[in-house]
């Protein structure tokens, strides 16, 4: 009975004051969201399996996690991710948003993935999106916003930001062909957690010789902030840095070149929130600009100019949990 009676490996309840404290968060994360303007939307947990599956979703890393199933008429279903590609599905079935939209939406996505602190199987984001916003200065309000939040739930965080261009621009510098781009960036993604060594050991079982890493590592190097602390290589991160500066949050971002975002749907500022002081090392946010989705989804292959922020509410909790001594 005791068997029977278990959670799955990477969920688990929640009541009492637990579950308090994460309605205190949602509802913390709901009024800052509705405050920058931003209205509440829901799409299924369940999708076609398709729809997750296909080119600028993504990408073939995350649908290894992805969990499958199929229905009594044989139909190919998945439950979802993440929020993201729901939003695209949304807009990029109903055209009209297509010009200018902004929306949030807190709901349970699912990850067959490896279950440590800060990360479960079954968990919730809190994402909020926008569509129509071509200009940079849309990053810098994201971010605002999540300073904002952070700083009303009392938690010291970091921003690290970068820009997958300037990435790609490495790579191309560093011989490396186009079509591979994706498998490099998954590896790079991994660089503040793994350490410079064991992605390059990484990269050389993909294939890559060692003197090719070697010059990749060289030219993430070689960004670096000039003498006028402005980023040299991108005009676009430049301008970010300038607005950042305006807002007056500046010292709680981090420019870092090796920053990927290891989802293929990013094409533009990427950036991840990162606890300070705190025994979580996952990031608590993240988010980034990603301009091909709704195309796709649309078939016209044009660009939509598109961005997004997912909050992490589970680690968020875990994050104030631990602030209050509690264990995590």
């Amino acid at each position: 009975m005791a068997e029977q009676l278990r959670n799955p490996r990477g969920t688990r309840d929640y009541y009492g004051k637990e579950q308090q404290l994460r309605q205190y968060i949602r509802q913390t994360l709901e009024k800052v969201f509705a405050e920058y303007v931003f209205e509440e939307a829901e799409t299924p947990v369940l999708n076609y399996y398709e729809t997750l599956a296909q080119k600028y979703a993504g990408g073939a890393e995350i649908l290894k996690e992805v969990y499958r199933l199929s229905d009594q008429g044989g139909r190919q279903l998945a439950l979802r991710y993440d929020l993201t590609v729901p939003f695209a599905r949304l807009v990029g079935t109903n055209p009209q948003l297509s010009s200018f939209y902004r929306r949030y939406e807190i709901g349970k996505v699912f990850r067959d993935g490896p279950v440590k602190t800060g990360r479960l199987r079954e968990f919730n984001q809190c994402d909020v999106d926008m569509v129509g916003v071509k200009s940079i200065l849309a990053e810098a309000e994201l971010m605002a916003m999540a300073v904002d939040i952070f700083q009303r739930l009392d938690l010291d965080v970091v921003i690290s930001y970068n820009h997958r261009q300037l990435l790609e621009n490495i790579l191309k510098g560093a011989g490396i062909r186009a079509d591979r781009y994706s498998e490099v960036i998954l590896s790079l993604d991994k660089l503040d957690k793994a350490g410079q060594t064991a992605v390059a050991k990484e990269l050389n079982q993909k294939g890559f010789a060692y003197p090719l890493i070697e010059n990749i590592f060289a030219r993430l190097n070689q960004v670096v902030l000039d003498s006028k602390e402005e980023i040299v290589g991108s005009e676009e991160l430049q301008e970010l840095q300038n607005y950042l500066k305006a807002l007056g949050i500046k010292e709680k971002t981090q420019f870092n070149p090796g920053l990927a975002r290891g989802l293929d749907i990013y094409t533009g500022t990427v950036f991840e929130v990162f606890l300070e002081n705190s025994s979580i090392t996952s990031s608590i946010a993240s988010g980034g600009r990603y301009d091909r989705i709704i195309g796709n989804f649309l078939g016209d292959g044009a660009e939509y100019p598109a961005l997004g922020m997912s909050f992490g509410l589970d680690v968020i909790f875990q994050a104030l949990q631990e602030q209050q001594g509690r264990p995590i």
